[in-house]
C-alpha cells in the first residue's frame, strides 16, 4: 500500500495570472522531469504549430489560450514545449479505464489510469475575465478529468479508443471546455457536436435539472443516448467498440446489479470506491487502476474526493468557496495498493 497525495491549488484571478501561477509552482517540479522523460521515450509523429493551435482553441477557450501564455511565462519554457505539454490539441493519449454511475442528484466517477500519469493537482478556478468557475482534478494541467462549474453542470469522460485519430483536442481539454463554456447538459451537447475530437471517448454530463446524458464522440461522429451508467465502451457507435471489452460489461453489470441497494449518495459512493464491489479497479500495471473516486452534486454545489479504495471522502463546500470562503485544507492524502511510482511523487525511469 503506498501513501499518496493531491495538491489543493485554489486561484481567482485571470486566465494568465492562474497559468503564471502554475508554471512557478511546477517550475522544476517533478511532474515536469518526468514529463519530459517521456517525450524522450515516446517518439513525436508530428510538429505542432502554434498558429495552429491558437486558430483552433480561440473559438472555443480564448481564455485557455491565455492561460497557456502564463504558463509559458511561469515556467520560462518555450511556446512549442508549452503546447506539446499541456495545449491538448492533436497530442495522444494512452488507453485507460474508468466507470460513471449517476443519479438525479449527483455523479460519481471512478478514474482509472496509470499511475506515473498522475498529476496529484485538486484545482478550484473562478475566472474573472470569462468562463465559469470549476472545481475538479486536473490532467496535463490545463485538462479536466472530471469537474463540476458554478451553474451546476457536472462531466466525466471514459476512454473507447484511439484508433483512427483526427485533428482535434483530446479528452481533458475537452472536459475544460465543456465545464467553463456549459450552463447545462444540453449547451454540452451542443459542443461536443461542434468540437472537433482526436480520440473516441464517451462525456457523460449531469446538471441540477437532473438530466444525465452520454454523449459518443469519436473523429467521425458524434451520438446521444440516456443511461445512469457509463464505463469503456459505445452503445450507440458499436462499430467503433474495441474486441476486447469483458472488463467494461463486468463494471457495467457491477453496477447494475447493485444500483438498487445505492439508496443514497454515501451508499452510491461506497459502491463505486470500496474495492471488493467489483468496480474499483486494481489494474494499475495495465493502465486502468482506480486512482481517484470523484462525486458530484449540482444542486448543493459540493464535491467528494477521495485518493484510493475503501476511503471517506473529503467533502468541499463549492457553493461557499464561490461566496468568497477559502478552503485551508491544502492537500488530500490516500493510499493506493501498488508499487508504481506515481508523476507527481517519484522520478520515474520509464
Amino acid at each position: 500500500m503506498q501513501h499518496i497525495y493531491s495538491d489543493i491549488i485554489q486561484f481567482r484571478g485571470s486566465h494568465y495570472d492562474f497559468g503564471y501561477m502554475q508554471g512557478e509552482l511546477l517550475k522544476g517540479s517533478i511532474t515536469i522531469t518526468n514529463r519530459r522523460k517521456q517525450w524522450q521515450i515516446r517518439k513525436q509523429r508530428f510538429s505542432i504549430s502554434e498558429n495552429e493551435v491558437k486558430r483552433a482553441i480561440l473559438p472555443f477557450a480564448p481564455g485557455i489560450w491565455d492561460e497557456l501564455i502564463g504558463l509559458q511565462d511561469g515556467l520560462q519554457m518555450p511556446m512549442e514545449e508549452v503546447l506539446k505539454e499541456f495545449g491538448g490539441y492533436r497530442l495522444d493519449y494512452v488507453k485507460s479505464g474508468c466507470s460513471i454511475f449517476t443519479d438525479s442528484n449527483y455523479m460519481i466517477r471512478n478514474y482509472d489510469f496509470h499511475p506515473r500519469t498522475y498529476e496529484g493537482r485538486y484545482t478550484i478556478f473562478q475566472p474573472k475575465d470569462q468562463g465559469y468557475a470549476v472545481i475538479g482534478p486536473s490532467q496535463r494541467i490545463t485538462g479536466r478529468m472530471d469537474g463540476m462549474n458554478e451553474k451546476g453542470l457536472a462531466m466525466g469522460y471514459n476512454f473507447i479508443h484511439r484508433r483512427k485519430p483526427g485533428e482535434g483536442f483530446i479528452c481533458n481539454m475537452i472536459g475544460r471546455m465543456i465545464l467553463e463554456n456549459c450552463a447545462n447538459v444540453f449547451e454540452a451537447i451542443s459542443l461536443l457536436k461542434e468540437i472537433p475530437h482526436r480520440h473516441s471517448f464517451s462525456y457523460v454530463v449531469l446538471d441540477e435539472n437532473e438530466e444525465t446524458y452520454v454523449i459518443e464522440a469519436t473523429p467521425r461522429g458524434v451520438e446521444v443516448r440516456q443511461s445512469n451508467v457509463c464505463t469503456n465502451h459505445f452503445e450507440v457507435l458499436k462499430e467503433e467498440n474495441r474486441h476486447h471489452l469483458d472488463d467494461s460489461y463486468k463494471r457495467v453489470e457491477a453496477i447494475r446489479q447493485q444500483q438498487s441497494k445505492a439508496t443514497d449518495e454515501y451508499q452510491a459512493f461506497r459502491m463505486m470506491n470500496d474495492t471488493d464491489r467489483g468496480i474499483f479497479s486494481d489494474k494499475y500495471k495495465n493502465w486502468a487502476g482506480t486512482i481517484h473516486t470523484s462525486a458530484y452534486f449540482p444542486k448543493q454545489r459540493k464535491a467528494w474526493f477521495a485518493l484510493g479504495g475503501d476511503r471517506k471522502p473529503v467533502i468541499f463546500d463549492f457553493d461557499r468557496w464561490l461566496r468568497g470562503e477559502r478552503i485551508t485544507t491544502t492537500r488530500i492524502l490516500g493510499e493506493v495498493d501498488t508499487d508504481l511510482a506515481f508523476g507527481h511523487m517519484d522520478e520515474v525511469v520509464r
